[in-house]
């Protein structure tokens, strides 16, 4: 992939969350980013962890690189190089993509990691770490 990107940070810190196929969209998926996945095995949700009560199923202190404007869906390659440099740099990553971009969604304790994998194929990465 010879493209180079700029990924902005989201500034808000994320939770992955698994409810049931059948359960109704809470009202808590709200936020700066949210993205709902509907299978008939679940219910994903991915939105700002401060809306999600306990008690919900979460992976939480996930944080969003995203790459900055459309990426056409004719491109090739470029989740495999990103999930690629961030599987080298030993960072696990959860995947979510729009009908304009890619999001890569890593640990907060991963967060320089990921930075330093993804600089090092020569993006640019706008943001820091949210609190």
């Amino acid at each position: 992939m010879a493209d180079s990107f700029s990924f902005v940070v989201h500034p808000e810190r994320l939770a992955i969350c698994r409810l049931p196929a059948d359960a109704a969209i809470p009202e808590w998926a709200r936020g700066g980013f949210v993205t709902i996945s509907r299978t008939a095995a679940e219910l994903s949700i991915v939105c700002a962890q401060s809306h999600v009560p306990a008690g919900v199923q979460q992976e939480r202190d996930k944080v969003a690189f995203g790459i900055a404007g459309v990426v056409p869906m004719t491109t090739i390659g470029v989740l495999a190089s990103l999930c690629g440099a961030l599987a080298k740099a030993q960072v696990p990553v959860f995947v979510v993509s729009t009908y304009d971009t890619d999001y890569l969604l890593v640990g907060a304790a991963k967060f320089a990691a990921a930075r330093t994998a993804l600089a090092g194929l020569g993006h640019r990465i706008v943001g820091e770490q949210p609190a």
